[in-house]
């Protein structure tokens, strides 16, 4: 994984580039695509049908977030209320949790 590490307020993160869905390399968006059906995420609605199909449950822990848990794993999906807020680091997450059902994509 490539980026930038920022120090900021006494806290220490990596800033990845395809964090903010543009690269600023390569100036692609980002996209979250369903594999099978070759179908791109264009909102929550989407998303949430295909993870119901995988054996995901919503999880209603923190209302400030829109959660996913399997139960047959310890895994938890965290995404941003606000479908204009996610960012590829949620898309790579989804992905690394269902290996063969989702991938990452330049648009």
């Amino acid at each position: 994984m490539s980026g930038v590490w920022i120090f900021k307020n006494g806290v220490v993160r990596l800033e990845n580039p395809g964090d903010c869905h543009v690269s600023s390399t390569t100036g692609h968006r980002k996209v979250l695509v369903h594999v099978p059906s070759n179908e791109v995420i264009t909102c929550y609605a989407n998303l949430e049908k295909k993870l119901y199909n995988l054996g995901w449950e919503r999880y209603y822990d923190d209302p400030q977030l829109l959660q996913y848990h399997k139960r047959s794993t310890i895994h938890l999906i965290s995404l941003p209320i606000d479908f204009n807020r996610f960012k590829s680091i949620h898309m790579y997450d989804i992905v690394v949790k269902n290996r063969n059902e989702f991938e990452v994509r330049d648009m």
